[in-house]
């Protein structure tokens, strides 16, 4: 006696037929195709069991119908970006959604290197330096108005030089008598110690320390016989060829400060008028 061997879904022998194995059991193609075939999301038959079909994100498809939606080119063996619903090849896609490189007018293609600064993007090979014409890549690089530099070829152009050392200033430096200096060229004539952020004074153009310049150019008090350098607010008196600090003008008798006041000169003494009525 035969065995049966029918479709699970109709009954009918399968005997000289072409079936489908499935796990509950062998179905004939017919009913195969209407329980289990998909339905292609593009013209919305049925994926025969015959057809290559392709799946994309619970999408399925025919070959045929798994096609570039704007050049209308078969996607099944191409790179391919979903923009919305819609499939697009990649040359589509970098023509309408990609960057375009603001040196040759072409498309930064994704995935290619590049350089984006500004809002603008350059292929990396196209963002070149406005005086050497060497491209640029990772460096550092200076933008001025349209133009963009290396650093080397920036300094060589516009960077302020030291007016000691004659080389170029980068970041920070001083500025005296409208010239550009770097802090550590900017020192004291006489002690050569820096003075970028000291106070200092100068002497026939040239910046000295305020230690230096009280040793060198200040008048001495006739009394401590320190120099004066007005620095620090400090005032001082002057009678004759003299000078003194404020803090030093005092009788030489009873030491009484006569800083606005009445004064008698002694040979080399100065004094109140009390101690003078004593002589």
């Amino acid at each position: 006696m035969t065995e049966c061997f029918n479709c699970d879904n109709c009954k009918e022998s399968l005997y000289g037929r072409k079936y489908i194995q499935m796990d509950n059991g062998p179905y004939c193609i017919p009913c195969y195709d209407a329980h289990f075939a998909n339905t292609c999301n593009e013209c919305k038959e049925l994926i025969g069991h015959d057809c290559r079909e392709l799946y994309y994100e619970d999408r399925h498809y025919h070959e045929h119908c798994f096609r570039c939606f704007r050049c209308d080119r078969s996607l099944a063996d191409e790179p391919f970006t979903c923009q919305g619903q819609e499939l697009l090849c990649n040359d589509c896609y970098c023509s309408e959604f990609s960057s375009k490189c603001v040196a040759c007018d072409k498309t930064v293609m994704p995935g290619s290197r590049k350089l984006e600064y500004n809002g603008q993007t350059w292929h990396e090979h196209c963002f070149i330096c406005s005086s050497c014409q060497q491209p640029i890549g990772s460096q550092s690089f200076i933008p001025d108005k349209k133009d963009y530099y290396c650093v080397p070829c920036y300094e060589s152009k516009f960077a302020p030089r030291c007016t000691r050392c004659k080389k170029t200033l980068t970041k920070g430096g001083v500025t005296y008598r409208d010239e550009p200096w770097h802090k550590e060229c900017f020192v004291c004539t006489g002690c050569k110690t820096p003075l970028a952020g000291q106070q200092f004074t100068s002497q026939d153009d040239n910046p000295y320390c305020v230690k230096c310049f009280g040793n060198l150019y200040a008048k001495k008090c006739s009394a401590c016989t320190k120099p004066i350098t007005g620095f620090g607010g400090g005032k001082y008196v002057s009678f004759e060829d003299r000078h003194w600090h404020h803090n030093c003008f005092n009788c030489a008798r009873c030491n009484t400060s006569l800083v606005g006041k009445g004064f008698i000169p002694d040979n080399e003494e100065i004094l109140c008028r009390d101690c003078s009525s004593d002589l």
